[in-house]
């Protein structure tokens, strides 16, 4: 299914940009700006389905035209995103309704973001960064568990054969 509307990228960085434009030109009609401004103007005279924006903007903060766009009719939804990891600026954008995301990644993810049903508002942890690094307990936890208790009734079973 074709994506149902224009979308407008907003980064300061020639290279950063042609990236995401290109990542997003196969599936979407894309207008690109570098300065907070001319998008901020874009925003208020033309209508877009999604924007993705950098939440640095030189003077601004791209989570400036998140706010002015979804105050009008026919709000767009909006992908804020930093250079590196940041969980405050994440917690920011994602107060702002917004969806958050690294920059490195975002050429290979906006397909993604194009074509999936998006929720209404991003419930991932900031704080979190990839969360199957962590361990998070489950079945294997109680395997453990159990190999545990019977590695140690098997060393008092050869305590108690060797005092006899």
């Amino acid at each position: 299914m074709p994506f149902p509307g224009r979308i407008l990228v907003v980064e300061t960085d020639d290279v950063a940009r042609s990236r995401l434009e290109a990542a997003a030109a196969s599936l979407a009609p894309v207008e690109s700006h570098r300065c907070f401004e001319t998008a901020r103007a874009r925003l208020y005279r033309a209508t877009f389905e999604l924007l993705v924006t950098n939440i640095r903007l030189g003077a601004y903060n791209g989570l400036h035209l998140v706010y002015l766009s979804s105050s009008g009719p026919g709000a767009p939804r909006s992908i804020v995103y930093t250079e590196e990891r940041n969980p405050e600026l994440a917690r920011d954008a994602q107060r702002a309704g917004a969806l958050y995301e690294v920059g490195l990644r975002l050429p290979v993810t906006l397909a993604a973001y194009v074509t999936a049903a998006l929720p209404d508002r991003d419930r991932r942890d900031p704080g979190i960064y990839d969360r199957r690094r962590r361990f998070r307990g489950g079945r294997r936890s109680w395997d453990r568990h159990c190999v545990k208790a019977q590695e140690r009734d098997t060393a008092i079973a050869h305590v108690q054969l060797s005092s006899m």
